[in-house]
């Protein structure tokens, strides 16, 4: 077993799966081209990956034929190595807040800046801008590998409307949303939105009233007849021309929501 072996093994029994090309270079007191040779190696042989340049997962054999561990259980370190804020959000939240209509593609991540999709293995990472993210209410959820940051029910059903392209549609995020209700609070979502675009709060209103969970949605109203100054077109990428409208939501329905429920 070679030095680096070793020292991956070393990791394993400490119960981490995480490290940087500069972290095994520096205990192995070795320079950091020939660690990376020898960690090159260990990727060819499926023992270790690479999802973001120097930062690396040690696959334990459960995970080998993925070729990465699953996002969930390396974004917080890698986030964590990069310094960056960040927390699980979209589908992904949803599912693991047991809104689950189907289980998503890709692991989506909300942070403050653009960054590049992660491809590894056959797990892919997305992710998505949110300038103000440390102000959405969050929580720590455990994972094989330690703490997820992920995005409440509240904020996560706020997300999905304001980022309705890249959760399947406006069908789709009705379908999540009549399960996501489950476990929102009236209370909470309404506070939750005033951290966001009056705009989200109009669409979710009428998304969750669509879905037969008005009550969750009830608080939400105070807030749109006093902030919403203008109709908010249900489907933003489309003419309002023409459109039905939604005097409790001031919502103009210019998609007619088809979930499946």
């Amino acid at each position: 077993m070679g030095a680096v072996s070793r020292y991956i093994q070393g990791l394993l029994e400490r119960g981490r799966c995480h490290f940087s090309a500069e972290e095994a270079a520096n205990a192995l007191g070795s320079n950091r081209s020939s660690t990376t040779r020898a960690l090159l190696r260990l990727r060819h042989n499926g023992y270790v990956a690479s999802p973001q340049r120097g930062f690396y997962v040690v696959l334990p054999p459960e995970y080998r034929s993925l070729g990465c561990l699953p996002g969930e259980q390396f974004v917080p370190q890698l986030m964590g190595y990069l310094g960056e804020p960040y927390y699980a959000a979209l589908l992904s939240a949803a599912q693991i807040h047991g809104a689950a209509h189907q289980r998503p593609q890709r692991f989506q991540v909300m942070v403050r800046a653009p960054r590049r999709r992660i491809e590894c293995g056959e797990v892919v990472v997305d992710f998505h801008v949110r300038r103000d993210l440390e102000r959405v209410t969050t929580s720590a959820v455990n994972t094989p590998r330690g703490h997820l940051r992920v995005s409440s029910p509240e904020a996560t059903a706020l997300d999905l409307v304001g980022y309705v392209n890249h959760a399947g549609g406006l069908d789709n995020v009705a379908t999540v949303l009549s399960e996501l209700a489950e476990v929102m609070k009236a209370e909470s979502l309404a506070t939750e939105a005033q951290k966001a675009p009056v705009a989200w709060a109009q669409r979710l209103g009428y998304l969750l009233d669509l879905v037969g969970r008005s009550e969750v949605a009830e608080m939400l109203q105070a807030l749109v007849s006093k902030s919403a100054s203008r109709v908010a077109a249900l489907d933003a990428s489309s003419s309002r021309t023409g459109a039905r409208r939604s005097s409790r939501w001031k919502v103009a329905i210019n998609f007619e929501v088809e979930p499946d429920l």
